[in-house]
């Protein structure tokens, strides 16, 4: 029989620093910093710089980095859904100041220090449609979030554009609508 070992773990380094909870509170800004500086030493040997860090209100995505701002942004929608990947949205994003596309570098960053590719769908973080495109040949309806300028049919023209089958709007919400 084959025994396991855990191996150490520095665990006072997470002192003082609440676990997330399912409840309606999140950790807070300072909590996030403080994860920022311990995740940044233990995964990036501190070459990672100072970024601001916040909760967004209106961002329905898991979370973002916006390199002209240098800030990490947690959607607090998300959080309140998925209170669980706090800590892991703020590794994503941490991973992004090193590379900015989700290409291989990423990928293998991701998996080192254990963080995840994609966060979670909900439906509450969709935004409704406001444009209705529909294809002159078949008909097909397609309802998207923002203006399309160039696009075709994906039943009729295939992977590639084709003029044949360029999409024409339909009609436009004001206001977008739940379907």
């Amino acid at each position: 029989m084959r025994k396991t070992i855990a191996s150490p773990a520095n665990l006072d380094l997470f002192d003082g620093i609440p676990a997330p909870t399912s409840g309606l509170a999140l950790p807070s800004v300072d909590d996030l910093y403080r994860m920022y500086v311990i995740y940044n030493r233990e995964y990036f040997a501190d070459r990672l710089p100072a970024v601001k860090i916040c909760y967004s209100k209106r961002m329905l995505a898991a979370g973002g980095y916006y390199p002209a701002k240098q800030e990490i942004r947690l959607s607090e929608a998300y959080h309140q859904l998925f209170p669980d990947e706090v800590y892991d949205t703020l590794k994503h994003e941490m991973i992004h100041l090193l590379h900015f596309r989700h290409d291989a570098a990423f990928k293998r960053t991701a998996r080192r220090i254990g963080a995840s590719l994609r966060a979670n769908e909900h439906a509450s973080l969709r935004r409704p449609p406001r444009y209705v495109y529909i294809c002159p040949h078949c008909f097909t309806e397609y309802p998207r979030t923002r203006r399309l300028r160039q696009a075709s049919c994906g039943k009729c023209s295939g992977r590639l554009f084709d003029e044949r089958f360029k999409l024409v709007l339909k009609h436009r919400l004001k206001k977008a609508v739940q379907p």
